[in-house]
């Protein structure tokens, strides 16, 4: 891209343009360094793979062998975790007094809007009985200050006019103007007497209300607290009577240890699988890795959850799940197994192992390091002849590995070699984080 440079001296552009150029030519030079490290390491192996093709075909051992197979492979992190429902709510009672009709029971599905319970409504409706005859009383008095409110204002009015015309003295107009004040202010203090009734007796309607408690939402009552007879006192707390949760869409409460929630995303689809049903799987997608751990015993855990769908209801409340995230997985891809990868370096970083020495001197074959992408297999021909080859991996786990090139499904690998007593050898486990067959150490 050219750039456009005003008003500075020439030997600032003559600059600027050389850097430009050295930094494309440092660009260049590291790519052509990494390509030539990618087929120098294709390299490296295909001649490993030629000379310990040669040693495995002289020594005249037996073999076990099984197939490269096509199929799926994941890679996951696994946790236990519990169901819980998506959405659920606590019904409690807002009035005191005696639960008189409890009309579901723990299992029935219930309508937002339906009626639940009775609380014995009498003292609820006393209380609102006395309100009204308050309220009635001051209404009454209402209207007799009202009408005292009207004769002060006429005998004021007729104290102004005689007062005006010198037909009366100035104490009577004094007088009766003072008591239309007071008339006025009577008539205004019931009024507000009455509103405070109003509000006292609105607010005792909403209690007897109170004495009859509907569902809030519609779904499924999983608990009832409190037996129909029992007395309830919500004076200091409303108590619970009953929970409703929406068993449609469940939430799965996972706890993820701390070695393992780097590997998690927001994001990432997730299993799980039940003791009831260990063959059926039901997934989601990761919502949500709470930052806060829960610390039991020294051990750290962190909170992962994510909604599943329950249209069945086949999933229960606290039922335990072990959960899978996948953090890597392939479909209809070339496996083998695990035990059938090799290599022939030593593991990276730290010292070696005398037994890692002796192998890398011989030329032998090491056990694949997990997340290596080349690695060496043994193919046993049609012949009886084994081939070493150098293939390139992909997802991996425990079990088994993606072969992305260099073996076809259906070739038979190596897996181990077998005893004098006639038993196979196969040192496929993990051992110190290293996950690979057996070693091949005199070839």
């Amino acid at each position: 891209m050219d750039v456009q440079i005003e008003n500075r001296p020439k030997g600032a552009r003559t600059f600027t343009r050389d850097a430009a150029e050295r930094a494309r030519q440092a660009g260049g030079l590291i790519r052509r360094h990494r390509m030539a490290a990618a087929v120098l390491a294709i390299l490296v192996l295909g001649l490993a793979a030629y000379f310990i093709t040669g040693a495995l075909n002289s020594t005249g051992e037996a073999f076990v062998t099984a197939p490269a197979t096509r199929g799926n492979i994941e890679n996951t992190v696994t946790a236990l975790g519990n169901l819980q429902p998506r959405n659920y709510v606590d019904v409690g009672a807002q009035a005191t007094g005696q639960l008189k009709k409890l009309y579901v029971n723990i299992g029935d599905t219930v309508k937002q809007g339906q009626l639940l319970a009775e609380i014995d409504p009498q003292v609820a409706s006393a209380k609102v009985a006395v309100d009204e005859g308050n309220l009635a009383n001051l209404r009454a008095q209402q209207n007799d200050r009202q009408a005292q409110l009207a004769l002060a204002n006429a005998n004021f009015e007729r104290q102004k006019r005689l007062l005006a015309a010198g037909a009366t003295a100035a104490s009577n107009y004094d007088a009766a103007e003072q008591a239309a004040q007071s008339a006025a202010a009577q008539l205004n203090a019931i009024k507000a007497q009455i509103a405070a009734s109003q509000s006292q007796l609105d607010g005792d309607k909403v209690t007897l209300g109170y004495t009859k408690i509907y569902a809030p939402m519609s779904g499924t009552v999983v608990s009832v607290s409190i037996k129909q007879g029992q007395t309830i006192n919500s004076v200091q707390q409303a108590p619970t009577i009953l929970q409703i949760a929406d068993l449609t869409k469940m939430t799965v409460w996972t706890q993820v240890s701390e070695a393992d929630v780097p590997k998690l995303k927001v994001g990432m689809p997730a299993y799980f699988t039940t003791l009831g049903q260990p063959g059926k799987r039901w997934t989601g997608v990761l919502q949500q890795i709470q930052p806060t751990p829960t610390i039991t015993n020294n051990v750290v855990l962190y909170t992962a959850t994510f909604d599943v769908a329950n249209p069945d209801n086949v999933l229960m409340t606290q039922m335990t799940a072990q959960v899978f995230f996948i953090t890597a997985e392939a479909k209809n891809a070339v496996l083998v197994p695990i035990s059938a990868l090799h290599q022939r370096r030593a593991r990276r970083g730290g010292t070696e192992t005398a037994g890692q020495a002796q192998t890398k001197r011989r030329g032998g074959l090491a056990p694949w390091e997990a997340g290596e992408k080349n690695a060496i297999v043994l193919v046993k021909g049609a012949d009886g002849k084994i081939e070493c080859r150098a293939v390139s991996v992909g997802v991996s786990n425990r079990v088994s590995a993606q072969i992305l090139s260099g073996l076809d499904a259906g070739e038979q690998v190596v897996t181990g070699r077998e005893t004098t007593q006639g038993s196979s050898s196969n040192n496929s486990g993990n051992r110190g984080g290293r996950m690979g067959g057996p070693r091949f150490g005199r070839l």
